[in-house]
């Protein structure tokens, strides 16, 4: 009985990881437009995801527009890209294969090793998943501060670490914790 709750905290916390995986992919908020200086106020908050660039303005116009080429975007936004769309994919293959193999479901008949190893697979799925989406959400990071942290750039040009990044960071380790349990309970 143990193990069928493990599978289920483990399950649970695994769809709580492909949520914010999604939540942090879809957003355009990974870079935010950093205010620092004197004039703290300012008309236009600029926002950058991994699929657009948003402009905010003190009138409430909120006006978001597609990077044109994928070609031209930087190497880091093309890889970030690429692992939180490997990672959903991978997240949405766990569930499908940790609804199979856990206890408490009816599919592949009974309770056995066979179920037990669709589990352990399905968790293994979460783990890496959840690894995909921790590696461009660091990479990000670090991109955001050091590019802060240089004196030649005009504090116009300077961003902050957006919401996105905590989301996918806060769902990298529910992912990652989610599969750990499942991996554990088989």
């Amino acid at each position: 009985m143990a193990s069928a709750a493990l599978e289920l905290l483990g399950f649970f916390l695994g769809l709580l990881g492909l949520l914010g995986t999604t939540v942090s992919t879809v957003l355009p908020y990974w870079q935010i437009s950093a205010h620092i200086g004197s004039n703290i106020v300012t008309a236009v908050a600029n926002m950058r995801g991994l699929w657009m660039e948003c402009v905010y303005q003190s009138t409430g116009a909120f006006q978001c527009e597609t990077y044109n080429s994928m070609l031209a975007l930087p190497a880091d936004m093309q890889a970030s890209r690429a692992l939180m769309v490997v990672s959903l994919v991978l997240s949405f293959l766990a569930v499908a294969l940790a609804v199979l193999g856990m206890q408490c479901t009816v599919c592949l008949g009974g309770s056995g090793a066979a179920k037990s190893r669709v589990a352990g697979v399905g968790g293994a799925c979460f783990l890496t998943a959840g690894f995909l989406a921790l590696v461009p959400v660091a990479w990000t990071t670090h991109e955001v501060v050091q590019t802060f942290y240089r004196p030649d750039l005009p504090s116009s040009m300077k961003f902050e670490l957006g919401e996105c990044l905590y989301v996918g960071l806060a769902a990298a380790l529910l992912s990652m914790l989610g599969g750990a349990l499942l991996c554990a309970s088989c």
